[in-house]
């Protein structure tokens, strides 16, 4: 059945999250200094810190608070990029944009993101399950460890506490002999990210923003006094205005900003609860993985002992029992000890792929912000970018913000870049089995 504005997918995390605070439709016309469009991280990060710094703040979310990817991925904090190292970040900033300066200027925003996440979730007092016992990424052959020798040194430069591991402690903290080392960075962690998504909510209303579900916006304007946008039964009139509608897009809201990524779904799952015997040998010290293969291994346990996991397919159809099939392998390849268990929750979402895996932070228009591009590392970057673009809407000049502002970056041959992306993940799995 197709999704409406008023369902959540059946997640683990909207079955397990706390309730949301109260909201409800925007009911008529409105005033405000910032305008918000999309009730994720980015756009909640941003109303809650505009709120924070005075700035009278409305939010407009289309269906509920975390219905996007924020909602549904899988509550890994991780504060780096999937694809791209820190000289590769530096090196992608244009001059015009800001250079290697303003390209550091963003590697240190991802290495500082995940103790964003988490110092927003002690600060307020969130319940999202949120442990900060490290992530780590295990080489899944043992020429990938290139790979951890470069990022542990890489990011080590600029401060990060990352540090190598050997393939007996990376088998320890993995509680699997399947990887042969890797590397770790202990301010990552895991959430419950619909938990987070509406803590985010209620911490930003309780700082004085007006925070709306159910309200899509149809269109934007701009008139003599500044932005409207337009929703179906009022509208809200804006000074600045911030789109954080990423992977979520609707067709036609600003000209030309959903062709600027690609929609890639991404599958989640959640087993039954483990027993504490096998529980105790899997991520014994809490850590959140994911690993170094194209066809990424990912798992982290939630607060009730479910081991959470997922993986992608090249093409959707029968998603369900394919996925639940696939996985189920994997799980009893990698951690031979989990014996028999179930599937409990099957879901997905979608996120926003970038053709040069990078993110993009745009100036739409004088005083209209938005990003694409998380690839993946949406729970950390979204939320760090989120303040930034708060900072920016509160009156900081755009060159001072910790990321380089472009204007909008379409991408070239869009109509063709689902097929792109299915082509690179058929070759990340035959890359992955050939060696």
């Amino acid at each position: 059945m197709a999704e409406t504005a008023a369902d959540l997918p059946p997640s683990l995390w909207a079955s397990s999250a706390p309730p949301p605070p109260p909201t409800g439709p925007l009911p008529g016309e409105t005033r405000a200094d910032v305008a918000v469009i999309g009730g994720g991280f980015t756009g909640l990060s941003a109303a809650l810190h505009l709120a924070e710094g005075g700035a009278d703040t409305v939010l407009l979310e289309a269906a509920q608070i975390g219905f996007g990817a924020s909602g549904r991925n899988n509550g890994q904090v991780i504060p780096n990029l999937s694809r791209l190292d820190p000289d590769d970040i530096v090196a992608g900033v244009k001059p015009e944009h800001g250079g290697a300066e303003k390209g550091e200027q963003l590697v240190a925003l991802i290495r500082d993101s995940a103790s964003l996440v988490f110092d927003l979730i002690r600060r307020h007092g969130i319940a999202a399950e949120a442990v900060q016992n490290g992530w780590f990424q295990p080489a899944h052959r043992p020429s990938r460890m290139k790979v951890a020798e470069r990022r542990v040194a890489q990011w080590g430069r600029r401060g990060a506490p990352v540090r190598l591991l050997g393939r007996e402690e990376t088998a320890r903290l993995a509680g699997s002999e399947f990887w042969h080392g890797g590397w770790e960075n202990p301010t990552g962690g895991r959430i419950n990210p619909m938990g987070f998504a509406r803590g985010l909510a209620a911490a930003a209303i309780a700082a004085g923003a007006r925070v709306h579900t159910g309200s899509p916006a149809t269109a934007i304007a701009r008139t003599e006094a500044g932005w409207r946008v337009e929703t179906p039964r009022g509208a809200v009139l804006a000074q600045r205005l911030i789109v954080a509608t990423h992977a979520y897009t609707p067709p036609g809201l600003w000209p030309g900003l959903e062709r600027s990524l690609v929609p890639v779904r991404s599958y989640q799952m959640a087993t039954t609860p483990l027993s504490d015997n096998v529980r105790k040998t899997i991520l014994p010290e809490g850590h959140a993985l994911s690993d170094t293969q194209g066809d990424l291994h990912f798992f982290r346990f939630d607060a009730s002992g479910r081991l959470i996991t997922g993986g992608g397919l090249i093409l959707p159809f029968g998603w369900d029992g394919r996925i639940r099939a696939r996985i189920r392998g994997r799980l009893q390849s990698v951690f031979p000890q989990i014996g028999d268990f179930d599937f409990t929750h099957a879901w997905w979402g979608y996120i926003a792929a970038t053709d040069d895996k990078a993110p993009h932070l745009y100036e739409l228009a004088p005083g209209v912000l938005a990003w694409t591009g998380c690839n993946g590392r949406g729970v950390a970057l979204a939320t760090a970018l989120g303040r930034e673009m708060a900072r920016a809407s509160l009156g900081k000049p755009l060159s001072e913000i910790a990321a380089p502002v472009e204007t909008l970056r379409r991408i070239a041959g869009h109509a063709f870049a689902p097929l792109g992306v299915a082509w690179n993940q058929a070759l990340f799995r035959w890359k992955d089995r050939r060696d």
